[in-house]
């Protein structure tokens, strides 16, 4: 039975995007009930300053509640090796860096070139190797499909890229649809070319639903080879940085999709609902999407490995 790699980053990439701030015992709630639904990478923070994203401020001790849940890597993201070093030091278990292959949105995001990003990661990679070499290093090549600040990103910019951070040391490469542009023959034909120049570096498509193809663009992600998905629950998320950009792709409908084509996720559709309503709880003036927690699981649902879902799943109460 094949199967999927779910990694939710709504506690990071969701949380930053919205003015709320969620207070530090729900984001424990929330990633406690998010585990429990059996998501097993959760990216549950940023190491960024907190004047610029207040959102992030509790990190350190939001990753030393997560790092006691069974069975999950916790991943959080740094933009820079001053990150990396508060970050290695709270016992977390893979960091993630965004390097971006629009110069624009670049400069707008954490105010190095592409260049310096580069050696910057190659800072961190060191860095990583003297204090904590048990953490994998992941770097998402943002804007991989087009950026609002520059326009068209040239596919050949991102393989050269992506070339230049393997042979910096980093344990693998994702591509991340920023601000959501992408169609899905550009994602499988990119997604192709990067397996074919990195090989197994080759790592997670992180994709937005900006424009209702989220869902198309996973699949053909998924054509391609990939086998790591990052997602959002509720569909938040979006970045700072590249005005236009929403919400990711929604983990409960990615999760209903492949385990309906029988592709196993490892995840509890009833459980990941009930983290939906933590979620809701918290946040209860911030709206939340997806298709499936509108709808609920059609009678006589069965997941990928044989199980029933029991009682037929009916929609809870709207969280719009």
């Amino acid at each position: 039975m094949d199967s999927v790699l779910i990694s939710e980053v709504g506690p990071r990439d969701g949380l930053q995007s919205i003015q709320s701030i969620m207070p530090t015992l729900d984001k424990q709630a929330w990633i406690s009930a998010l585990a429990a639904a059996g998501l097993r990478e959760i990216e549950v923070g940023s190491f960024v300053p907190p004047q610029s994203l207040p959102q992030m401020a509790d990190v350190a001790e939001v990753v030393r509640h997560a790092i006691t849940l069974p069975n999950l890597t916790v991943m959080a993201l740094v933009p820079n090796l001053r990150g990396a070093e508060t970050a290695l030091s709270t016992g977390l278990h893979k960091i993630t860096i965004p390097v971006s292959a629009s110069e624009a949105h670049s400069v707008a995001n954490v105010r190095k070139t592409c260049a310096d990003m580069v050696n910057e990661v190659r800072r961190i990679v060191a860095y990583r190797h003297l204090h904590a070499p048990q953490v994998r290093i992941e770097v998402g090549l943002s804007t991989a499909f087009g950026c609002t600040l520059q326009g068209p990103v040239p596919e050949d910019d991102v393989i050269r890229l992506a070339d230049a951070l393997a042979r910096a040391g980093v344990d693998e490469i994702g591509l991340s649809d920023t601000t959501g542009m992408a169609n899905p023959a550009q994602v499988r034909r990119l997604f192709v070319r990067l397996r074919h120049s990195i090989g197994p570096l080759a790592g997670a498509a992180h994709l937005h639903n900006t424009r209702g193809l989220g869902l198309a663009n996973c699949l053909a992600a998924y054509e391609a080879g990939v086998r790591t998905f990052d997602s959002s629950q509720g569909g938040l998320g979006g970045c700072p940085y590249a005005p236009g950009a929403s919400g990711n792709v929604v983990t409960e409908d990615m999760v209903f999709m492949f385990e309906a084509m029988g592709i196993n996720t490892g995840i509890d559709l009833r459980r990941l609902m009930q983290a939906r309503a933590v979620l809701h709880r918290s946040l209860p003036h911030e709206a939340l999407y997806g298709m499936t927690p509108d709808a609920g699981l059609p009678l006589g649902f069965v997941y990928a490995n044989g199980r029933t879902c029991g009682p037929h799943l009916s929609p809870p109460p709207s969280s719009r």
